[in-house]
């Protein structure tokens, strides 16, 4: 009996049966509660498998002198993450596991985790659709050229601007979700506007540049570039960094933005925090909760916040930005998602508040 058994795998660990028959992640129900998941990586070197929202990387421990490495991993209930191997310095997404997002990377979810309708199961080696339209956008403000990819999901309408827009490129299919979601009729036409992250850290600070140059640069490009597109009604959406800079563009730009869709806000940000040995243990609710305290007048504000329910520390954070930003004036809904702090987890909420945040 090997500790492979369990999963349901035959044959000796190592051999071609039991390669064959292999797909993981393997989950079992964890006595306590949660999940176990097996993992498997099949080669002569050492491998570690990497998580995007967990602790690690994690070393996988071989089966003897066979090209069988494995790792059996403790999960919570209801939650879906994406992982890696890293194998001699290189990433790679799990042969064994055909749901994929991007080129080396792979995405599990428990049996428990919710269904996230529109999103298609994609392989690693699948190339996602791109926009054909594509705004060189040569910016004053920021500095350096970048290419802004358009998508008029349903024949175009308002303008959704998605933050970090290349991960909705080339992870996570956005293109084909926002298309599927408009044709089922939970979503009005929209027109994508994905936008490429520069330096993170400097753009989605509570600083002013970025949403001036969206304001005065980017969206008049947009609406020469012959799509239907409606900047009135803007909604901005963005996850973690992006999410504090789309609530920051609300409080200080509430002429151009008040519609706003934020998964995972980092509310713990103030200047300075991300040098500390503990960004996320200053105040909480950081710098934008202290703007929130003076009481603007929100109540143009429409914004729909979700967070990981296994993002335990950035609970407290998020959930006094809420409380604040409804106390200023603002249509607020808030919700829970079964993740943690991962951009496989935040899609289903991507496309719902969305929706939402149009009315």
């Amino acid at each position: 009996m090997t500790p492979f058994s369990a999963y349901g795998l035959p044959g000796e660990p190592g051999d071609e049966a039991f390669w064959a028959a292999a797909r993981t992640p393997a989950p079992l129900p964890a006595p306590d509660g949660g999940w176990t998941a097996l993992f498997l990586w099949r080669g002569a070197s050492p491998a570690r498998v990497d998580f995007e929202s967990r602790p690690g990387p994690l070393p996988l421990r071989r089966w003897g002198a066979t090209d069988c490495w494995y790792a059996e991993v403790p999960l919570p209930a209801r939650l879906r993450l994406t992982y890696r191997f890293l194998v001699d310095d290189e990433a790679y997404a799990d042969p064994l596991n055909p749901l994929g997002a991007g080129g080396d990377r792979s995405i599990l979810a428990t049996p428990d985790a919710p269904p996230q309708p529109h999103w298609p199961a994609i392989g690693p080696g699948d190339v996602l659709p791109l926009p054909d339209t594509r705004i060189r956008w040569n910016s004053a403000r920021l500095g350096g050229r970048r290419t802004v990819r358009v998508h008029a999901a349903g024949g175009g309408g308002p303008v959704v601007l998605l933050l970090d827009g290349d991960d909705w490129l080339y992870l996570h299919p956005a293109v084909t979700a926002f298309d599927a979601a408009v044709a089922a009729g939970e979503m009005p036409p929209v027109t994508l506007v994905f936008l490429p992250s520069g330096d993170r850290l400097t753009e989605f600070g509570c600083r002013p540049e970025l949403w001036e140059a969206v304001r005065d640069e980017l969206l008049p490009l947009v609406a020469e570039c012959g799509l239907p597109a409606d900047p009135g009604r803007l909604v901005v959406a963005g996850q973690s960094l992006g999410g504090l800079s789309a609530l920051y563009a609300a409080l200080e730009f509430p002429t151009l933005v008040s519609r706003v869709a934020c998964q995972s806000g980092s509310f713990w940000w103030t200047p300075g925090a991300m040098e500390s040995a503990d960004p996320l243990g200053g105040p909480v609710g950081g710098t934008l909760a202290a703007r929130l305290r003076e009481r603007p007048d929100l109540s143009g504000l429409r914004i729909a916040f979700d967070v990981g329910e296994h993002e335990t520390r950035m609970l407290p954070h998020c959930a006094l930005a809420e409380r604040l930003t409804e106390a200023a004036g603002a249509t607020v809904r808030t919700s829970r998602s079964a993740s943690d702090h991962d951009r496989a987890g935040w899609r289903h909420a991507l496309l719902r508040d969305i929706a939402w945040a149009l009315g």
